[in-house]
C-alpha cells in the first residue's frame, strides 16, 4: 500500500518537477536583457508552442478518437476561447501566454492520471509505461516553465517570473488526481480537451508570438524551438 501511494504520488509531481526547473532559469536572465535575445525567446516560446500542439496534442486527440472531427470541434473551440478572452482582457501577451500553457497542462494532466488510474485499477505493469510518460511530459516542461518565467520576466521582479512560471504547472497534478477519480469521464473528453489546448496555443503562437518575434534572432529561436520540442514529444512518445 505504501509502494502504491509512493509511486502515485511521485507520477503526479514529476511533471511539475520540470515546469519548477525550467522556471529556475529565470535567475540566470537580466530583466533589460537586450531585443535580439528577448525576440529569439519569443521565436522559441513560438516554436515550442507549435511543435507541441502537433505532437503533443493534436496527432494524440485523433488517434485517441479515431476520428478527426473531434479534434477539429476542440481546435475550433480553443481558437475561439481565446478570441474571447482577448476581448476581455486585451493587450497582455504575458499573461495570454501563462494562460495558454496552463490550459495545456491540463489535458497532459489528464493523461497522466489515466495512465497511472489503469496501472493501478487493471494492470500493473503499466506502471512503467506511467513513470515513463510522466518523465516525458516533466522534460517538456522544461522549456514551457522557461518560457513563461522569461516572458513574466519582461514586467516583473524574478521572484515573481518564477512563480508565475511554477504556477503554470500546478494545474498539471491537480488534473491527474481529477483524472484518477474520474477516469471514464475523463477519458471520452480527453480528445477535445486536447485540441482545445492546441487552437489556444495555436492562436497565441500566430497573433501574439510570431509577429513579435519577427527578426533574425527571432526566426532562429522559432526552428530552434520547433525542432527541440519536436524531438522530444517523438523521442519521448
Amino acid at each position: 500500500m505504501g509502494d502504491k501511494m509512493g509511486n502515485t504520488i511521485l507520477i503526479i509531481i514529476i511533471p511539475l518537477i520540470g515546469t519548477t526547473l525550467g522556471s529556475l532559469l529565470a535567475i540566470f536572465m537580466k530583466k533589460d536583457m537586450c531585443m535580439s535575445l528577448y525576440k529569439f525567446m519569443l521565436g522559441l516560446s513560438a516554436g515550442v508552442m507549435l511543435a507541441s500542439s502537433i505532437w503533443s496534442l493534436i496527432i494524440p486527440a485523433i488517434e485517441m478518437s479515431n476520428n478527426v472531427f473531434p479534434t477539429i470541434i476542440g481546435i475550433i473551440l480553443g481558437f475561439l476561447f481565446i478570441i474571447v478572452l482577448k476581448i476581455i482582457k486585451p493587450n497582455n501577451e504575458s499573461k495570454m501566454l501563462s494562460f495558454t500553457v496552463i490550459i495545456h497542462n491540463i489535458p497532459e494532466g489528464f493523461c497522466v492520471g489515466i495512465a497511472l488510474a489503469s496501472a493501478l485499477t487493471m494492470e500493473p505493469v503499466l506502471l512503467t509505461s506511467a513513470y515513463a510518460l510522466s518523465i516525458g511530459i516533466a522534460v517538456q516542461n522544461i522549456p514551457e516553465g522557461s518560457i513563461v518565467s522569461l516572458n513574466a520576466l519582461h514586467d516583473n521582479t524574478k521572484a515573481k517570473a518564477i512563480l508565475d512560471g511554477f504556477l503554470s504547472g500546478v494545474v498539471e497534478p491537480i488534473a491527474s488526481i481529477a483524472a484518477i477519480i474520474l477516469v471514464s469521464v475523463i477519458a471520452f473528453i480527453l480528445p477535445y480537451s486536447l485540441a482545445f489546448a492546441a487552437g489556444a496555443m495555436l492562436y497565441v503562437v500566430i497573433n501574439e508570438l510570431i509577429p513579435n518575434a519577427n527578426s533574425l534572432s527571432g526566426n532562429i529561436g522559432f526552428f530552434a524551438g520547433f525542432i527541440i520540442m519536436m524531438l522530444l514529444d517523438v523521442v519521448l512518445g
